[in-house]
């Protein structure tokens, strides 16, 4: 049985990875950490959320999940790394210096981290055939969707999407926007080559979860590549995946792909 903490446990998306780790026949749910809530009950799990993150170490938790926001989260995850408890983190927003500082980190501890911009299954898969595209089209725009609490812009899925698009391929055609009548229209370019780069727009809508679409032309034929996540639940078998499969990785991981092989 895997021993499992989590922080932002008091958060919607914090609650509803409380309640998989609980019905998981494999996982127990021994921690839930949120300063803001302390003193609440963990909706539907009967579990009392602390304040500080020592109650992880003190039900010997094996893994600790993070679904808060990036301030929050190196904390903890210098935490983890520092009490020798492996990190699954879907929170976004890090910056380069943060994953040295992580990977660093992890490196000289007993636990190891992974990092996932997005544990959906068919994100991974929208990334991986966007990357596979990429080499056979010079325009690619993305356009993120999400909620209208998502803090940071573009999302992490969104950058790692344009970043894993544009290592694939260097031919990006040259922007033809000459005059820009409201600034930002164009989006955040994002990735970048000798003649152009990959472009994202985020927006954020309520009533929206989170969806991405990658849109890749050339002469005469536009590819769309989209994936719609419509509950939060739809995260929950990665996340699971990852608390189980951490251990047996080094140090600091980025993404779902090499666990799904």
């Amino acid at each position: 049985m895997i021993r499992v903490g989590v922080f932002g446990a008091g958060g919607r998306m914090g609650a509803t990875v409380c309640r998989a780790v609980l019905d998981a026949a494999d996982t127990d749910l021994v921690a839930a950490v949120d300063p803001q809530h302390a003193g609440e009950t963990v909706a539907g799990t009967g579990l009392t959320l602390a304040a500080d993150p020592a109650v992880i170490a003190a039900e010997r938790a094996d893994v600790a999940i993070d679904f808060t926001v990036a301030a929050a989260a190196r904390e903890n995850l210098r935490w983890c790394a520092a009490h020798d408890v492996h990190a699954v983190v879907g929170t976004t927003g890090f910056s380069q210096d943060d994953l040295d500082e992580f990977a660093a980190l992890f490196h000289d501890s007993r636990a190891n981290a992974l990092i996932a911009p997005n544990f959906a299954i068919g994100a991974v898969l929208m990334m991986r055939f966007a990357e596979q595209a990429a080499p056979w089209f010079e325009t690619a725009e993305v356009i993120e969707l999400h909620h209208d609490t998502k803090a940071d812009a573009p999302s992490g899925t969104a950058m790692a999407t344009a970043q894993r698009m544009a290592a694939a391929s260097a031919e990006w055609a040259e922007d033809p926007t000459e005059s820009v009548l409201a600034e930002g229209a164009r989006g955040g370019l994002v990735a970048s080559g000798p003649g152009g780069g990959i472009r994202v727009h985020a927006v954020r809508m309520r009533g929206m979860v989170a969806s991405q679409e990658v849109i890749l032309g050339t002469t005469g034929q536009t590819l769309t590549i989209r994936h719609d996540t419509f509950d939060r639940t739809s995260f929950m078998p990665g996340v699971l995946l990852a608390v189980r499969r951490v251990a047996e990785l080094a140090d600091l991981t980025l993404g779902l792909d090499s666990l799904l092989g």
